[in-house]
């Protein structure tokens, strides 16, 4: 007879799920390594892993564990105060029950009869954060995997919104017309990749990216913004949309997106907000004025998995008049059939890509539960204190030099040698170094092409002590490496 205790738990199999659970968070505190990472080759890590994943019969109990202990320490540890390269955050413990829980019930979104409670609880938080941003009651949205998913919702309904106003065309129905590759989008220099991403997937092409140069701040000029939609207009090209970032990912830049709304709007332009990054100001008193103007905006990416500290995925789109939902618009009768709608039952698949999907609301409602706003504030607060305690020590280092202000939680920076040396490649050499010696994950990118590197501030409990003994770790490996050692 099959064991009941390898299935969800129910009156048989209670106590073999509390002892799994319990012993993999043993495992995870127990096996978490000491460094930010093993520094493990490539090479060395296939060496691990074997060729045949399933084997034909059960494995102990203590070989399962000693696999999860290779795994789990042979990873990033994402929150050793060391772990400072990317978006990439150390997940809050009460989100971590809660996706305990998730995994357990293992609801999908998509219909109401598969998540009654989950949907009604997902439907009431993506109200709720309409309201927070300031969008009037028209709007709704849908809990997404991240950014590159909202982003392209985004740019999707952009696309449909402009190929109907101009060439009165479905894309559902009848494909792109042959006009749509007059459309454009706007975006600055250093908006996120998935802008170009989207437009290839969506049959527009890259080449439909138009990139508007920035200022010194790395935010978008509207001047530059309203010549280069004057000269499409003039060539024939439709202005589709408009993509403002708030919070870009290299330097935590905001555009300013009173102005770009205005000049959306005199063109006919969808305003697509990339909040990503940036979006968790809204629950900081202190610096949510660098939001202004989110509330016009005709759709907004928001991510949890960055400064809400939520385990990945945990993102949202959110969209001014959900009646542009109707364009991803389908119904299945064994799903979510029209009579559902008429009878006021909610089938969320109707606003998402996506059908099957997890119930990431309920972390992040027990995440705010558990917070409350003032704490939620002071983490997000602290995170911006600490790029800037970070600029203020890499100022004092003659041998660093500040790439550009941190205007949110980054800090861009690079080794400067002593003595004639490729700097690009050396600071390449010494991120490298740091990572495969175990003792940091170190960002980087390419600055009016410098290489630089990058700290991304994501750990609230870092404290100013930690980033200054980083730096110092920098400078002497950059001397080190200089020196030929």
């Amino acid at each position: 007879m099959f064991e009941t205790d390898f299935l969800t738990p129910d009156s048989t199999s209670k106590a073999a799920f509390r002892r799994l659970v319990k012993e993999a968070a043993e495992i995870v505190c127990e096996a978490l390594p000491k460094n930010s990472f093993s520094g493990k080759t490539p090479a060395e890590l296939r060496h691990l892993i074997p060729e045949d994943f399933l084997c034909e019969n059960a494995e102990s109990c203590d070989v399962i564990a000693a696999t999860l202990k290779s795994i789990i320490s042979n990873s990033i540890s994402v929150g050793h105060p060391n772990t400072i390269a990317h978006l990439h955050c150390p997940p809050l413990l009460p989100s971590l029950a809660a996706e305990v829980v998730i995994s357990a019930l293992n609801q999908s979104m998509d219909s109401f009869d598969q998540a009654p409670a989950a949907t009604i609880i997902e439907q009431q938080l993506v109200q709720w954060l309409c309201r927070e941003v300031g969008f009037p009651n028209s709007a709704d949205g849908t809990f997404t995997t991240g950014g590159s998913q909202s982003n392209y919702m985004g740019l999707l309904l952009a696309r449909d919104a402009c190929v109907n106003k101009h060439w009165n065309w479905s894309v559902r129905k009848s494909g792109l017309p042959p006009k749509a590759r007059l459309a454009r989008i706007f975006c600055s220099e250093v908006a996120h990749f998935t802008v170009e991403k989207s437009a290839g997937q969506l049959g527009l092409g890259t080449e439909a990216v138009v990139r508007i140069e920035v200022d010194e701040q790395f935010r978008m000029r509207p001047a530059a913004l309203n010549e280069s939609l004057r000269n499409a207009v003039a060539e024939g090209l439709r202005p589709m949309a408009v993509v403002a970032t708030a919070g870009t990912t290299d330097f935590g830049s905001f555009d300013p997106l009173n102005e770009l709304a205005a000049i959306a709007s005199e063109y006919g332009a969808w305003l697509h907000v990339d909040a990503a990054y940036g979006g968790a100001l809204l629950f900081s008193p202190h610096h949510r004025n660098k939001l202004t103007g989110i509330e016009l905006a005709d759709s907004l990416t928001i991510d949890f998995h960055k400064l809400f500290w939520q385990p990945i995925p945990c993102g949202a789109f959110l969209l001014r008049d959900a009646r542009h939902f109707e364009a991803i618009k389908l119904h299945a009768d064994y799903l979510n059939p029209e009579l559902h709608e008429e009878e006021g039952i909610p089938n969320l698949v109707t606003t998402s890509l996506l059908t099957s999907r997890r119930f990431d609301a309920l972390k992040l409602w027990i995440s705010f539960q558990s917070l409350g706003r003032k704490r939620l504030a002071a983490m997000i607060d602290r995170t911006i204190a600490l790029a800037r305690q970070a600029a203020a020590a890499i100022r004092k280092q003659p041998s660093l030099e500040i790439i550009a202000e941190p205007q949110l939680s980054t800090v861009v920076f690079r080794y400067l040698p002593s003595a004639p040396h490729d700097s690009n490649l050396l600071n390449a050499r010494l991120r490298q170094t740091l990572f495969s010696e175990g003792i940091a994950v170190v960002g980087h990118t390419r600055v009016r092409n410098m290489q630089c590197l990058k700290f991304t501030c994501m750990n609230p409990a870092t404290s100013d002590e930690q980033i200054e003994m980083l730096i110092g770790i920098i400078v002497e490996r950059g001397k080190r490496l200089e020196s030929g050692n």
